[in-house]
């Protein structure tokens, strides 16, 4: 496990000079930075998606907030500049778990931002609940937040649920379906994974919601290096939709040997990976062209374009096309609820985001029972960028394309 501790020079300057503004009562007072600490995996199979999704985001919020003098704490009647510690958690759970207690415990960090992935979020809530710090998952997808919502108040899930992804999709196929598009046969393959388990499970109660009749259920274990033999087994079946709960390594792979094997069924949907920059640059945009998965976004939203414009000039890439906005607006929403508690006072800060309204680059947010809902749960490359396609009647939805064209090399 290592360690990086930062912070900017901007965060330091604007400290001095808020100090030499503030009065001597609330001087003496303030703390010199708000201590926030994450462990994120920089190797292993869960670094692409916290290298795509999250810690760009952290990075960018921090300066972005340090730019601006700090986070307004109003009992000190100062602003107060972040500083970071962060954790390579290298992919492991069991590093994950240690490095939080160590913040917690060793750091002793004033708040904790998540990690990426669901299993890590899931394996690292019961030290946030019992030390009492706020978890304000982006990357945690399950369809057991209801229940994890009681036993960890202070948890949240910004994804929503596994429910509310396989319904989109389902009712999308639904649709497609009375329009004579495709038929109710649907192969599906899921990583042997939380997110898998959870997301397989939630579409196949969708599934036969809609009278769709699942003709192949297998999962398949985590770090896979070759899916052909699965894959032709899906393409025997004859289905007209193929679904892959996967994460970025496999979504990679599934793309792969989908086109080796011949497989090009009418909708083709991939899970975690599908929606980030890199996909585009290793296929092109032509040969993606209808290809589904999670998320979307609204390329009509201002707010939205001007995040992902900022994020492109501030970080040297772009940002993902799912959980990078979504991630951004729980910072948002998180410096938001510390301002106006005026302190870090861990428990009011958690009873903010549950209860509160926040202004973010998605738009008005209250949470529901500690979910996040009315984001987009499908999405579909469209001429070179991942639009979100369902539900159809969200601001900006695209018509979905089905059948997707032929794969182009």
């Amino acid at each position: 496990m290592t360690v990086k501790k930062w912070t900017t020079r901007l965060a330091l300057a604007a400290s001095l000079s808020m100090i030499g503004m503030a009065t001597p009562s609330f001087a003496d007072e303030a703390p010199k930075s708000i201590r926030i600490g994450y462990s994120l995996a920089k190797s292993g199979p869960n670094a692409p998606g916290g290298d795509t999704t999250v810690r760009p985001n952290y990075e960018m919020w921090v300066k972005e907030v340090n730019a601006n003098g700090g986070i307004m704490l109003s009992a000190y009647g100062k602003k107060v500049p972040i500083e970071v510690i962060e954790y390579d958690d290298r992919s492991s759970t069991e590093e994950a778990v240690r490095a939080i207690e160590r913040l917690i415990t060793q750091d002793k960090v004033d708040l904790l931002l998540p990690p990426w992935g669901t299993a890590v979020n899931l394996a690292v809530a019961p030290l946030f609940d019992k030390h009492g710090y706020p978890q304000v998952g982006t990357t945690n997808l399950t369809d057991k937040a209801d229940q994890f919502a009681k036993r960890w108040p202070g948890h949240f899930f910004l994804l929503g649920s596994a429910s509310m992804y396989a319904d989109g999709l389902l009712d999308l196929l639904a649709n497609a379906n009375k329009e004579g598009k495709i038929g109710k046969k649907i192969a599906m393959v899921s990583v042997a994974d939380g997110f898998g388990v959870d997301s397989a499970a939630a579409a196949r109660k969708a599934a036969a919601k809609h009278g769709f009749e699942i003709v192949l259920d297998k999962t398949y274990p985590v770090g896979s290096s070759d899916l052909s033999s699965l894959l032709n087994e899906v393409k025997s079946t004859g289905a007209d939709t193929f679904i892959a709960y996967s994460y970025p390594p496999d979504t990679v792979l599934i793309s792969d040997q989908a086109r080796v094997v011949g497989l090009n069924p009418k909708v083709f949907y991939t899970g975690v990976g599908t929606q980030f920059p890199f996909f585009k640059g290793k296929y092109g945009a032509e040969a993606i062209e209808g290809q589904m998965s999670l998320g979307g976004i609204n390329g009509e939203s201002k707010a939205v374009m001007d995040y992902r414009a900022r994020h492109k000039e501030m970080q040297g890439k772009d940002p993902d096309y799912w959980g990078s906005q979504v991630t951004y607006a729980s910072l948002q929403m998180l410096q938001q609820a510390i301002e106006r508690t005026g302190k870090i006072d861990r428990a009011a800060i958690q009873n903010e985001l549950k209860n509160g309204t926040f202004d973010t680059i998605l738009g008005p947010i209250k949470l529901e029972n500690n979910q996040l809902r009315g984001i987009f749960t499908v999405g579909q490359w469209q001429n070179g960028v991942f639009q979100g396609v369902g539900p159809a009647n969200l601001p900006g939805a695209k018509p979905v394309i089905i059948p997707k064209p032929e794969w182009k090399k």
